[in-house]
């Protein structure tokens, strides 16, 4: 009997273990697919601005790298949130391979949780580039005239957002894509960000 007992509460023992092991494979993880809808692709794109220009639409979460003929290679994107979108005209003024990130004041505010990662750099206290630094594999830094917008067109260390508005303001794409852009983009081209449908 006493032998029954302990076969019973070891069986009981490993069946909780297995349902807690289940549990931990079946905990929600971010997904690591992107939505086919947002992955690179040349497509038809009809507009009157010449080649090699870049046209953001935040509405539907593209970035459009115009190649002339009627065609573009299309990115998915994820662009600023509510209260963060931003639209014009302007040009890469600079750009940057696995950039470090200063984020300001306000973006510390909204998440504290970045100060951990927060070190002193050159230009002052920020998060040193490298894969887990929000801005990504590269940075294409936007000005208007002599004045920087402090909007960039960015890497990602968070690929699963791409298809929403969850920044402040920055358009960013997959680090794949945001390497094959960087390399389409001399500094000086014409960036033209659409009005976005988020207020």
């Amino acid at each position: 009997m006493r032998a029954l007992s302990h076969r019973i509460l070891a069986d009981g023992i490993f069946a909780i273990a297995m349902v807690g092991l289940a549990g931990c494979a079946t905990a929600p993880m971010h997904p690591t697919e992107i939505d086919p809808a947002f992955r690179r692709t040349e497509v038809q794109y009809a507009t009157r601005e010449p080649r090699g220009t870049i046209v953001v639409d935040p509405a539907n979460h593209y970035l459009y790298y115009v190649e002339g003929g009627g065609t573009a290679v299309r990115y998915g994107v994820a662009v600023g949130g509510e209260g963060f979108g931003w639209s014009g005209v302007a040009k890469v003024h600079s750009k940057q391979e696995w950039p470090d990130w200063y984020p300001t004041g306000d973006i510390l505010v909204r998440h504290p949780e970045l100060r951990t990662g927060i070190k002193q750099l050159p230009s002052g206290e920020g998060i040193p580039g490298g894969p887990d630094s929000p801005m990504g594999a590269r940075a294409l830094y936007l000005w208007q005239g002599n004045k920087d917008t402090l909007y960039r067109i960015h890497g990602t260390n968070e690929p699963w957002k791409i298809g929403g508005n969850v920044s402040s303001g920055c358009i960013r794409m997959l680090n794949d894509d945001v390497i094959d852009l960087y390399e389409r983009t001399p500094v000086g081209t014409k960036v033209v960000v659409l009005q976005s449908n988020v207020s």
